[in-house]
């Protein structure tokens, strides 16, 4: 088979032309990065991992009526998924001050926060995504009005679906980060929820014991990361709940 074009790599995934148009293959690699790339690594098993619960998670907002890129998985680390025009927006979710809220406030993390706050970065690794305020949004037309609306509303919901099963097994959700696309129908256009949703984009701490189980293992050198990842996919039932690690060299077809 004809190798495929790389369309874009990033730090954690790399995506391809697909096998029909409209359509890009999403591959999940195993590097981990922190603190704007200043720390790498490569983790065995990282990016399978991070394939079967986005898909989890893609699916079962989908399930809910929250529109996503997400088509279906095609093996252990690749999955099909609609090609988007990527809202330049990082949206933050918090239920819980963590991270550089906590620090920017010199709040304790894990202070439980009023309400859910939706926080927006523009997305450029470069100046380190920096925070912006809905004017800037709106200013210099990254969104308009109606689709930040819709935005902070599926962000809002995408927070209530993930609270909501993080607590069925006994795992706080304390933020998370997700990206959204447009596709056209015809010249209008329509938001979908795309990037992932994985313990890379999460913050997730353990109900009872406050144990880390995403990337802040690795920002803050606190265990094994593929473990952590492990623990959230078979909690979920991702995995059996005998399997301690997933095979971490499969086999990929070109």
């Amino acid at each position: 088979m004809a190798r495929r074009k790389k369309l874009y790599e990033g730090k954690a995934k790399v995506l391809y032309e697909g096998p029909e148009p409209g359509t890009i293959v999403q591959y999940f690699k195993d590097d981990a990065t922190a603190f704007n790339a200043e720390k790498k690594d490569v983790i065995d098993g990282k990016g399978v991992l991070n394939n079967r619960l986005s898909e989890f998670f893609m699916t079962g907002l989908g399930n809910i009526g929250i529109p996503t890129h997400f088509i279906k998985r095609l093996n252990m680390r690749e999955q099909l998924i609609k090609a988007a025009e990527i809202v330049p927006l990082e949206v933050i979710v918090r239920n819980y001050a963590a991270g550089s809220m906590a620090k920017r406030l010199g709040m304790e993390e894990g202070t439980r926060l009023p309400r859910p706050i939706v926080e927006f970065s523009y997305k450029d690794d470069s100046l380190g995504d920096p925070l912006v305020p809905e004017e800037y949004i709106l200013a210099f037309g990254w969104a308009n009005q109606q689709e930040l609306g819709e935005i902070v509303d599926m962000a809002l919901r995408v927070n209530d679906y993930m609270s909501g099963v993080m607590f069925g097994v006994g795992i706080k959700l304390i933020d998370f980060k997700i990206e959204f696309g447009r596709v056209y129908d015809g010249e209008f256009p329509r938001l979908i929820l795309a990037d992932e949703i994985s313990p890379d984009s999460c913050r997730l701490w353990d109900i009872e014991t406050g144990e880390k189980l995403d990337k802040d293992v690795f920002r803050r050198d606190l265990g094994n990361l593929t473990d952590a990842y492990t623990e959230v996919a078979r909690r979920l039932g991702v995995l059996p709940s005998n399997v301690t690690h997933p095979n971490t060299n499969p086999t990929l077809i070109n």
